[in-house]
């Protein structure tokens, strides 16, 4: 995404020179974006600026600017090395709460940027321009004052603006990152909004006597599906609710630390057990890990809900991506088949980029459809015995690479750069899924899982397999 002159963007046409600035404007969708009551804001608000002296050069912006994956929408950014600009556009009348309030949650996504940030609001059925004060005030300001701040502004970033929103300055896991989330410098993405929206709202919708009372949420690795479920949990606790949270992962020092720290919430480390703790008193009931949950505890928990009327909410895994014969017959598949519970699914893949999910998506299926075109954050070797696989990982490992074993269950954490290996066993079926000669041992899930912790980098060694070498080097090149 590059700047663009919102000066030329509301007087094109009315000058040769005025012409020429379109031309040197390559983002044209622009103009069929743009709203008729925008133009008019635009319009006003550059009027009000030439009046205080500004140049038409000064007015460079990215207009409608989208952090992606997160969704949120900025209308006018102007970034240098010390300073942030931000103008929201308003057609009509807002009430100053309102205006606060966004231009407040504007500053902390802008915060990451550690910059100066000036933050404005323009009105233009009414002309008023308003600024967002360093203690969180709500002021009117002169069009002189905004002036003064673009003209002091040199230097400014003209293009390749996601470079400096990166999805771990917002996206946490609150495992991993258990201060953040206690401090709430975190963010949900639209869709982790709109689910939470619906399942608030299904917590107080009537059923009949003896209904289960059990939602949940499903969605791939990577989707924001535990930070979703305890910032639900953060909502419903209050002094008069009490909510328990079943853990079903491996992350006994991570819950113990939450438990100590958040008293509002009792965390219960549920790995393993084959039956349900003492559950009376909890107004609402969180399962983290959900597919990982032991068969007849689902059962006994969704009994529970029935009798109590207590509301329960499930978030767990489905792994349609993965071949089903690949797949152990867990808990995720019988919530996703139970019709008592309402379910909803994260698509949005949010802790790795795009680069990363659509690679995995193709090794585990490879059906020729490639998504993407490059992956230079990919890493593919060979070795052709134990010997050079030896050597090659102790190579990527100080790179600074993570190895992740694929015998062994892989762990929730999240890591920048993930090595892992591929043997002889592994190879593709005729329908394209990636299979594992090792039977019973589900190594292809634990592959799929392990690959899945990369936030940044991924390395693959492949040992004596040249066949599967040949599909991943084809995905890798399909350019």
């Amino acid at each position: 995404m590059k700047t663009i002159n919102i000066y030329a963007l509301t007087r094109v046409g009315k000058s040769s020179d005025l012409a020429r600035l379109e031309r040197q404007m390559s983002k044209r969708e622009y103009f069929l974006k743009i709203k008729g009551w925008e133009i008019e804001g635009l319009t006003a608000l550059c009027d009000r600026l030439m009046e205080c002296g500004a140049s038409i050069g000064k007015l460079d912006f990215f207009y409608s600017y989208t952090i992606p994956k997160l969704g949120k929408e900025f209308d006018l950014l102007s970034i240098n090395s010390d300073t942030v600009i931000n103008i929201e556009l308003k057609s009509h009348n807002v009430e100053d709460d309102r205006i606060k309030r966004q231009l407040m949650l504007n500053r902390s996504y802008l915060a990451s940027l550690n910059r100066s940030i000036r933050s404005y609001t323009y009105l233009s059925s009414e002309d008023r321009l308003v600024r967002l004060s360093n203690s969180g005030n709500l002021i009117d300001e002169s069009f002189e004052t905004l002036y003064r701040d673009i003209a002091a502004q040199n230097g400014c970033v003209e293009d390749n603006i996601d470079s400096f929103f990166k999805e771990e300055s917002y996206l946490i896991s609150p495992l991993t990152d258990p201060d953040r989330f206690l401090k709430g410098n975190y963010f949900l993405t639209s869709q982790q909004k709109d689910i939470k929206k619906h399942i608030i709202k299904g917590l107080s919708r009537p059923l009949p006597q003896a209904q289960p009372r059990v939602q949940g949420f499903t969605g791939l690795p990577g989707t924001g599906k535990t930070l979703l479920l305890y910032d639900l949990a953060m909502e419903l606790t209050s002094s008069a609710k009490r909510v328990i949270v079943l853990h079903f992962g491996s992350f006994p020092e991570e819950m113990d630390k939450l438990d100590k720290r958040l008293k509002r919430i009792d965390f219960y480390p549920a790995h393993g057990i084959d039956t349900l703790p003492e559950l009376e008193g909890y107004d609402y009931i969180f399962v983290d890990e959900g597919h990982r949950m032991k068969p007849d505890v689902l059962k006994e928990l969704i009994g529970y809900s029935s009798r109590s009327g207590r509301n329960v909410i499930i978030s767990y895994d489905h792994e349609a991506v993965i071949c089903p014969k690949e797949r152990p017959l867990d808990t995720g598949e019988a919530v996703n088949a139970n019709k008592d519970i309402v379910k909803y699914r994260l698509t949005n893949r949010i802790r790795m980029n795009s680069e990363l999910s659509s690679f995995i998506s193709c090794i585990m299926r490879c059906t020729g459809n490639h998504k993407m075109k490059r992956y230079p954050a990919v890493m593919l070797y060979y070795a052709n015995d134990e010997e050079e696989e030896r050597r090659l990982l102790e190579a990527c490992i100080e790179y600074g690479y993570t190895y992740i074993d694929d015998n062994i269950k892989a762990t929730c954490r999240e890591f920048d750069k993930v090595v892992m290996l591929m043997d002889e066993t592994f190879g593709y079926d005729e329908d394209g899924y990636l299979r594992c000669g090792a039977e019973g041992e589900y190594r292809v899930r634990r592959l799929f899982h392990g690959l899945n912790r990369a936030k940044s980098s991924l390395g693959i060694i492949v040992r004596n397999n040249p066949e599967v070498f040949e599909v991943l080097l084809s995905v890798l090149q399909s350019h």
